[in-house]
């Protein structure tokens, strides 16, 4: 079954996000994925890399680009990755890591430069932590990142959304405080620096 998806206008990760979930329970077919950007088209690349797919990826014109992936038997999965890279891909046990990986944030917002775009990185890598198939442990949130699990919020919900999964969500109390949020506190629990 071939599937198509349209990703213009949409903001990284969700051509990304969208593509995954096509892939989902694919066993044969392909998938074609229009993006508008060249970003968008290298972490479309990336991830068929990473999943092992056949994949080409073609520039209409300046702003429409086509990625096409093909599912199929594993004789035809992509031989693009370096005997080291499939191996390390094959081997990792993502299970395991993630199992005790911890997200640590300090900020309402990711990089420096413009405060909005920091703020809309933030909420898009949020997101993208809902998406993955293995959840980290915990999402410890500390200075500015003390802000994300607040009322108000515009990441509050995928917040509660990774804690529902069992995700555990710690905000670093001296900082609620310094930032009069201690009575708004949406998601997760207190801690300290021990």
């Amino acid at each position: 079954m071939d599937k198509k998806i349209d990703a213009r206008g949409l903001q990284c990760p969700m051509p990304v996000i969208e593509t995954k979930k096509a892939l989902e329970g694919m066993t044969k077919g392909s998938v074609k994925v229009i993006v508008d950007n060249s970003i968008a088209v290298q972490n479309l690349v990336k991830m068929a890399k990473q999943k092992q797919l056949a994949f080409s990826s073609e520039m209409i014109k300046e702003d429409y680009f086509v990625v096409t992936m093909e599912v199929g038997d594993s004789s035809e999965k992509i031989d693009n990755l370096s005997d080291k890279e499939a191996e390390r891909e094959i081997s990792c046990d993502l299970d395991n890591i993630m199992e005790k990986t911890v997200v640590v944030l300090s900020s309402d917002r990711m990089g420096t430069g413009d405060d909005k775009l920091g703020q809309v990185l933030m909420k898009g890598f949020i997101y993208a932590l809902t998406e993955l198939e293995q959840l980290p442990k915990q999402i410890v949130l500390y200075n500015g990142g003390a802000k994300l699990s607040a009322k108000g919020s515009d990441s509050l919900e995928d917040l509660k959304l990774l804690e529902s999964q069992g995700v555990e969500i710690l905000t670093c109390g001296t900082c609620l405080n310094y930032y009069n949020l201690t009575e708004k506190l949406g998601v997760g629990t207190v801690t300290n620096m021990t």
